[in-house]
């Protein structure tokens, strides 16, 4: 038998690029390859890419001229290492990735990646593979299911995807250019992988999509499925004791999905609802299709159907034209709103957007100025939703050993990451645990009794940091 190809993949920006991994781990496993730690050691490196963050595009640049010295190593060792650029770099840039980087040996768009046996060899008989364009077939049809083993040393949480793409063209984002149109899975197959992860000890499923509350798959009685009935049929499988979803639009925030909120037990009230801007004329100009106001009225229909929600989001500062008016405009609803976490970014352009051809009128030194002011209004009130949490009994689903001897982490409801001294037989459960304290954003804390989780009180996002 021939020795294990080794393979290290490093995955840049979101959720999906960390499922896809994993489905690109899934889809050589069969051609003999295993997973490494090191680059050193790779017969195949992969480049998993993003192109939502500033200079992505130079990021991968730069790491290939590293791997070009890895490469060269290895052959002078007598192996041969091959390089692969995936994702949506690669969707964007392809072309101008062989110009650029001979040392590439294959790149292919985040939609093709289940052709990566066959674009490998091409490869290896004709020196480069090329393809990002998209696909007529579904990937996820043609995809290796992880093995067991697999499934399990990748612990207890799990990403699932359900939907992939987005029509919404927001002026700044590039995705429906790098992961086109929006496509949702089958009920039947999505339902399919939840069982697989399930019977082989995985506990919590996170839905994931670049518009995950756009699904509409097929369901079994042949008709479209939104996301809130997609929830309530995973939620009777056995195994399954937490569900998440990510990342929403307020757009397509229905009914079904509210319910959802308010009926099922194993979907967790913590909801991440991007708005990037309170003024609504920058929202225009983002082309988002919904106002401050309306973005308001969803997080009250949320607040109304589950007291304990809670909420994080995304921000962006100096968009083109974004005056000092339109700025206190996002820090009004941030103020008003009470997020329990959220991400923030500065403007930059990404080519091939509508954005890209606006004029910036905002300097870097008021961008770092109004960033800074935003991110210290959303540090204070996550420190003090954290904070809120000691003195309380609150679930937590254990995941893994923690770094200090003794020591299990897991999760809250709300991902905030919590520890206590106990035997690693309590990873996979969700047991109460009494918070103590907190250091930096782990809460630290002790099993509670079964007295204490009867008396534990629910946690409420609106009263406790001021929405």
């Amino acid at each position: 038998m021939n020795p294990p190809r080794k393979l290290h993949i490093k995955s840049y920006g979101c959720q999906m690029n960390v499922y896809d991994a994993q489905r690109m781990v899934d889809t050589l496993a069969p051609e003999g390859f295993v997973e490494t730690a090191s680059v050193d050691d790779a017969d195949l490196v992969i480049l998993n890419t993003c192109h939502i963050r500033e200079k992505a595009s130079e990021k991968v640049y730069s790491e290939l001229g590293r791997l070009r010295v890895a490469k060269d190593e290895a052959a002078r060792q007598g192996r041969t290492m091959s390089i692969a650029v995936a994702g949506c770099v690669a969707q964007a840039e392809g072309s101008e990735i062989i110009r650029r980087a001979p040392v590439v040996d294959v790149v292919v768009g985040p939609q093709s990646y289940h052709h990566l046996p066959q674009l490998l060899a091409h490869a290896k008989s004709h020196g480069r593979a090329l393809e990002t364009e998209f696909p007529v077939e579904d990937k996820f049809g043609f995809l290796a299911p992880p093995r067991p083993d697999a499934i399990r040393a990748r612990g207890i949480s799990s990403f699932v995807t359900v939907q992939e793409g987005c029509d919404k063209f927001c002026t700044f984002c590039v995705v429906p250019y790098t992961r086109g149109a929006e496509v949702s899975r089958s009920v039947a197959k999505i339902a399919d992988d939840v069982r697989r992860l399930a019977d082989n000890g995985v506990r919590e499923i996170t839905l994931i999509g670049q518009n995950v509350n756009a699904y509409h798959g097929e369901g079994p009685d042949g008709r479209a499925w939104p996301l809130g009935t997609l929830l309530r049929h995973l939620s009777a499988i056995p195994g399954i004791v937490r569900l998440r979803y990510s990342t929403s639009h307020p757009r397509d925030v229905d009914e079904t999905l509210i319910e959802a909120h308010r009926d099922l037990p194993a979907l967790m009230p913590f909801v991440h609802l991007p708005v990037q801007s309170g003024s609504n004329r920058i929202l225009a100009a983002m082309n988002r299709k919904h106002t401050a106001d309306d973005y308001r009225r969803v997080i009250d229909r949320f607040r109304a159907a589950r007291q304990d929600i809670a909420f994080s989001s995304d921000f962006i500062v100096g968009f083109p034209g974004e005056t000092g008016e339109d700025f206190a405009s996002t820090l009004a609803l941030v103020a008003q709103i009470g997020y329990a976490g959220a991400y923030s970014f500065k403007y930059s352009p990404r080519p091939g957007t509508p954005a890209a051809d606006m004029r910036e009128t905002v300097s870097a030194a008021e961008m770092d100025e109004r960033l800074v002011r935003l991110q210290e209004l959303i540090d204070s009130q996550q420190s003090a939703f954290n904070k809120a949490m000691i003195g309380k009994t609150v679930d937590v689903l254990f995941e893994r050993t923690a770094r200090n001897p003794g020591q299990i982490v897991g999760r809250t409801a709300y991902l905030q990451p919590a520890h206590v001294m106990a035997s690693v037989d309590i990873i996979g459960q969700v047991l109460p645990v009494n918070i103590e304290s907190l250091e930096r954003y782990s809460l630290l804390g002790e099993l509670a009794t079964a007295a204490h989780a009867r008396s534990a009180q629910p946690v409420s996002s609106q009263t406790t940091i001021g929405a």
